[in-house]
């Protein structure tokens, strides 16, 4: 059997959630999620949720990011990051074992 290894979150991003939490009445995880779908095979969905049971989840800053254990494996050594374009500000993914990504970088094959 082998051992995934978890996603790392930098600081940065657990910065970013503890910002968007500070104007919520119930904070809530950020969630990582891998769906099929978008141009490129697969798609990362990002939002605010509940943790649940099974879930992986990571903690820092006083925050939490929740991946369920099906996108786990996915997600194995990627690094969740926050940032700030002149484009926009967003949460990225860096993902070692993505082979190819779409322009968007919400989507992609492995």
């Amino acid at each position: 059997m082998q051992l995934t290894v978890p996603p790392k979150v930098t600081p940065r991003a657990f910065e970013r959630l503890a910002e968007i939490n500070k104007t919520s009445d119930t904070p809530q995880a950020l969630r990582i999620a891998v769906e099929g779908g978008g141009c490129s095979g697969f798609q990362y969905e990002i939002d605010l949720d509940a943790a649940r049971g099974d879930d992986l989840v990571l903690e820092g800053n006083g925050q939490k990011v929740v991946i369920d254990p099906i996108s786990l494996p996915f997600l194995a050594d990627a690094v969740i990051d926050f940032t700030a374009e002149l484009i926009g500000a967003r949460f990225v993914i860096k993902n070692p074992n993505a082979t190819s990504s779409c322009g968007c970088g919400t989507s992609f094959s492995m």
